[in-house]
């Protein structure tokens, strides 16, 4: 009756060790940093009426109205070379997170090796296995998950930095291409009419109707409308050639180069903007995977003052081979016990170690909240723009439909021979000119749109599949 009571005391035992050791294992482990953005409750320059809720905003680019344009960022998520690193980056940070507590697991290791006494009288043949399991205490378990964790996540932020850099990029182009080729169709307009008022002024000069000034005047209009041209024409070389290398082809779409329409927000105002949003951007995603990177950094260094404790064991055969190559002996001899691995002379550096990474820590705590700010003024600003060039488009294009009325009217002055066909030229080169800065003005309120979306972390991405060979 008395074997009872003996059988329990190891079991106590044993669960006594095992309770020290996960609580050796848990211990060490700092909590995370309170990562809460101080995101304002409302934005200040958001138009009146927006609602606070989250909405959602994928393929907010379709807003331009553009097919050719939606069709394109499909292609470009697909295809694109910096976004198919990325993935692959992704996708090796995916692979090792999974393993990233296999140091901590048994290891086995065979090895062989040869023996000769020192008085040469015989040889051993020597082969065997090592295992060695350390144990993963004061906190070196969670540590290395929260480093390959924020590894991970910084990963998957590069990613979607990259999707929304892409899909900003692209939108930009494409209204600086389709913009810039409506600017070249008003200004070859222009110099048409310049060229033809010029013609008019030398005719009335050679009949003394007109001075010399004047015809110099038209001449010098002429010249800087036909340099104006150059600019719109480089922008629709590079914005295509740009599209071209964001698709990852050599050489831009034929298409691309034929004149379309310019894209366009319309009566597009903001109808939703929650602050939240902000944790979308790239940025501060980031920055909270670089907290949370540090964190486990500093739990590793932490963990690293104290003894690293394991468990070994080996076991080795030998065979004493004589100098005939016959074999004489063979022994075998298997050994087991704990392996501590205590720092003395290097433990100061080891103290320092963690001092630093704890200084590191509340750095990229502190970087968190810097992007979380710099997040708040771009989104701040670009709805300021975004109101402002609103009201700037609206105004051009009133001020157009002015000038049109009066195109108009003295198209039939002239009709009616009530006006010179030189009056009726002025008139088209400033109707020109009124649709060149309503040209400007859609495509800065398209551009500012882009602003403020990629300001808000891009929106939502689409359930685009990533490009092929990624996970």
């Amino acid at each position: 009756m008395e074997a009872a009571p003996s059988r329990i005391r190891p079991l106590f035992a044993s669960g006594l060790i095992a309770w020290g050791l996960v609580t050796l294992a848990g211990c060490s482990v700092a909590p995370l940093p309170d990562l809460k953005p101080p995101v304002p409750e409302t934005w200040r320059n958001a138009p009146a009426g927006v609602a606070p809720p989250s909405a959602d905003l994928r393929g907010w680019w379709q807003a331009l109205g553009d097919p050719e344009l939606n069709a394109l960022i499909d292609r470009a998520l697909q295809s694109n070379l910096e976004v198919a690193q990325a993935a692959e980056r992704m996708r090796a940070a995916r692979i090792l997170n999974r393993h990233s507590h296999d140091p901590y697991l048994p290891s086995l290791h065979g090895r062989t090796n040869d023996v000769i006494d020192p008085d040469t009288t015989a040889s051993y043949f020597v082969a065997g296995f090592d295992a060695v399991w350390e144990l993963p205490l004061f906190g070196a378990w969670q540590s290395t998950k929260r480093l390959s964790q924020g590894q991970l996540d910084g990963v998957n932020a590069a990613v979607r930095g990259a999707q929304v850099s892409l899909v900003a990029e692209v939108t930009r182009r494409w209204v600086e291409l389709r913009s810039a080729q409506q600017q070249a169709r008003l200004l070859t307009a222009i110099r048409d009419s310049l060229r033809e008022k010029l013609r008019l002024l030398k005719v009335r000069q050679e009949l003394g109707l007109a001075p010399p000034a004047e015809v110099a005047r038209a001449q010098a209009e002429l010249s800087h409308a036909q340099a104006a041209l150059s600019e719109p024409l480089q922008t629709i070389n590079s914005s295509a050639q740009q599209l071209a290398v964001l698709l990852g082809q050599p050489e831009p779409d034929p298409q691309w180069l034929q004149p379309g329409e310019q894209p366009r927000l319309g009566d597009w105002q903001l109808t939703s903007a929650p602050a939240d949003m902000l944790r979308a951007r790239p940025e501060i995603a980031t920055a909270e995977a670089d907290v949370l990177r540090a964190a486990g950094e500093l739990g590793i260094s932490r963990a690293d003052i104290y003894p690293h404790i394991g468990i070994g064991s080996s076991v080795q055969w030998s065979a004493n081979i004589a100098a005939n190559h016959k074999v004489h002996t063979g022994e075998a001899i298997y050994s087991t016990g704990p392996i501590i691995d205590v720092p003395l002379f290097d433990w100061g550096q080891r103290v320092a170690n963690a001092h630093a990474k704890d200084h590191e820590l509340k750095a990229a705590v502190l970087a968190y909240r810097q992007a979380v700010l710099q997040g708040v003024a771009e989104a701040e600003t670009a709805m300021g723009d975004l109101a402002q060039l609103r009201d700037r488009e609206q105004a051009t294009v009133q001020a157009a439909e002015a000038v049109q009325t009066n195109l108009n009217a003295q198209r039939k002055r002239t009709e009616l021979k009530l006006s010179s066909p030189l009056e009726l030229q002025d008139s088209l080169i400033e109707g020109h000119k009124a649709a060149l800065d309503v040209v400007s003005a859609v495509a800065a309120r398209d551009l500012a749109y882009v602003a403020l979306y990629k300001a808000l972390g891009g929106a939502p991405m689409p359930n685009t599949p990533l490009p092929e060979g990624t996970n």
